[in-house]
Order: C-alpha cells, then sequence, then structure tokens
C-alpha cells in the first residue's frame, strides 16, 4: 500500500515473474526493506523522476532553450 497526497492509501495487486520477485526480494534485503516497501519507494522515485524532467522541459519551453 502506498499513501497518496491525503493520506490515505489503496491496494495494488501484481502478478510478477518468480525471478523478477527474488531479485526484488535481494534488493530489499541489502537495504533492510520488505519487498512492499522497496517498490513503493523505487515507484516513487521513477515518478519523481518524471515530474522533474517534465518541470525541466517545461522550463526550458519558457525560456527558449529548446
Amino acid at each position: 500500500m502506498a499513501s497518496t497526497a491525503s493520506g490515505a492509501s489503496t491496494v495494488l495487486s501484481l502478478r510478477i515473474d518468480g525471478e523478477l520477485l527474488d531479485r526484488l526480494r535481494q534488493h530489499a534485503a541489502k537495504r533492510g526493506m520488505s519487498v512492499q516497501d522497496y517498490v513503493v519507494r523505487t515507484l516513487i522515485r521513477d515518478d519523481f523522476d518524471e515530474r522533474f524532467k517534465a518541470a525541466v522541459d517545461e522550463t526550458e519551453k519558457f525560456y527558449g532553450l529548446t
């Protein structure tokens, strides 16, 4: 479950390959995290990266740098 801006959470079920789950478990264990927390953190980071890139692109467009 991931918190949203309002503090509410929702459930997302995924069907994933066993090998991928094993890799996720390994990555999470290295960081002392649960698989769920690791996946949520990864998704949050990716979402931030996309929003940041969009903001940079808009800024460059505004200033005519693209």
